[in-house]
């Protein structure tokens, strides 16, 4: 993907198999949405296990099933989950056309968009560094997506230095970590969506 394009962008292009077949999400201005997970290897042999929302009238003319080999484009979405279970912040992939057919794994992100929390620069254990950003991409119509980013190494060195407010533009993928959360003494297995930056380059709020 090209990262050379407009002012705050959000694509994706995600190739996997379904791992379930859809189940009904939600319905909006008379349109029902459906939602599964999509099963997409890295190169490491693990998987992003990454919730793809898509229109019925999609998946009509592209059934899904367990097991479908799929190409998923389309945007990556935040919501606040209010219901008091899982995480507050909810990442789906909102599918704006879906095909058929296999071909290599892939899972590309282009975003753009502000910095909207101060970066966090942190280093684990064996001392790998880390950084972690939080990004606001506007949407069409006014909303606007909250995205967590994490960058390593020398790229989070870098990005310990911008700012609230800065804007920038970045490729990526969407990757999806479990994690152990303990809720008045209980344990429970979490899982967590992020963007592992590849690139990052700063933009102008003018620019186009």
């Amino acid at each position: 993907m090209d990262m050379q394009t407009g002012w705050n962008e959000n694509r994706a292009l995600l190739r996997g198999v379904a791992a379930a077949a859809p189940t009904l999400s939600h319905e909006n201005h008379g349109v029902a949405y459906e939602t599964f997970p999509l099963s997409v290897l890295r190169l490491s042999g693990s998987e992003d296990r990454v919730n793809v929302i898509a229109a019925r009238p999609l998946l009509e003319q592209c059934p899904v099933a367990a097991g479908t080999p799929l190409e998923v484009e389309g945007e990556v979405r935040s919501f606040n989950n209010k219901s008091g279970r899982g995480s507050r912040l909810v990442i789906t992939l909102y599918a704006r056309s879906l095909r058929k057919g296999g071909g290599e794994p892939a899972n590309d992100l282009v975003l753009a968009g502000t910095l909207c929390k101060p970066p966090v620069f942190r280093r684990t254990p064996l001392g790998r560094e880390i950084c972690d950003l939080m990004l606001a991409v506007n949407r069409r119509y006014g909303r606007a997506d909250y995205l967590p980013c994490i960058a390593w190494g020398g790229l989070a060195q870098r990005c310990a230095g911008l700012e609230v407010g800065d804007g920038v533009r970045l490729a990526g993928r969407l990757q999806s970590r479990s994690y152990t959360k303990v809720e008045d003494g209980v344990s429970q297995q979490r899982v967590a969506y992020e963007v592992s930056v590849m690139k990052l380059e700063p933009v102008e709020l003018g620019d186009t």
